[in-house]
């Protein structure tokens, strides 16, 4: 009897990443063999008999994993579900990925920013790319109010505390200029909530627009808004070389 992890199965089979398959258990959702699951709890998945929302779960083989590049449009939600019904990115998913279980964004991008936006049905692939020790480099195109001197760029590069805490180095470049707005190029390893508008705040500078080019290897390139693709097997190994687990070919 081979046992792992209830968090982890649920993850495996595309309920929830990792860490919201642990707020589920937490929360109660989540019975085992009629028991309401705990924190910790470990299952045979072959034996036991997994329930979530009433239904049961154990599928008779994994699910098949998804890897999509999305263009987040602007005033779109990162997020699966909206109890005020706007629009969120899982509503721009044409029919034959939203049919598709445990489809979820990987990070976030708030609803004033655009760009690119990862999403799967692999918790795994989830709870790996969110982690901070692996410091996924993301690429942003920054339009910012006034012409921020060198001499502030080179603080936004070394770091700015927020909430108490100094930012990591980061790769600040200025594009362009044109009037009173400068075209910058940002390269963040971390993923503060808000972090590029709040570090613009403080410096002075704030942010017009904000887009996500690219998440580490994956680039946005000629993806038009609300557009969807998967990714490459490349650009997938790229994200997570350790990886035992391949998206079709495409």
């Amino acid at each position: 009897m081979t046992t792992e992890r209830l968090q982890k199965v649920l993850a495996h089979w595309g309920v929830a990443s990792r860490r919201h398959a642990e707020t589920l258990i937490r929360s109660g959702q989540v019975f085992v063999n009629g028991q309401r699951a705990k924190l910790g709890d470990k299952v045979d998945p072959a034996r036991d008999r997994i329930e979530y929302k009433g239904e049961r779960l154990n599928p008779p083989r994994p699910p098949q994993r998804l890897y999509l590049l999305l263009h987040k449009p602007k005033g779109v939600l990162c997020t699966c579900h909206d109890p005020q019904g706007r629009t969120t990115v899982l509503d721009l998913l044409p029919p034959m990925y939203q049919r598709v279980g445990g489809l979820h964004p990987v990070g976030r991008l708030d609803a004033d920013s655009s760009g690119a936006l990862l999403l799967t049905n692999d918790g795994a692939f989830t709870y790996y790319l969110s982690h901070p020790r692996h410091h996924i480099p993301k690429t942003y195109r920054v339009w910012v109010q006034g012409q921020p001197p060198e001499n502030v760029l080179q603080r936004w590069r070394q770091g700015i505390p927020l909430d108490g805490v100094m930012t990591l180095p980061a790769t600040v470049k200025r594009l362009r200029s044109e009037g009173d707005r400068a075209l910058l190029e940002i390269i963040l390893h971390e993923g503060r909530n808000r972090q590029i508008r709040r570090v613009a705040d403080q410096l002075g500078y704030p942010v017009l627009a904000l887009q996500r080019i690219a998440i580490g290897p994956v680039h946005l390139g000629h993806l038009r808004p609300r557009a969807v693709r998967p990714l490459s097997r490349h650009e997938l190994a790229a994200l997570q070389p350790t990886t035992k687990t391949q998206p079709k070919s495409q």
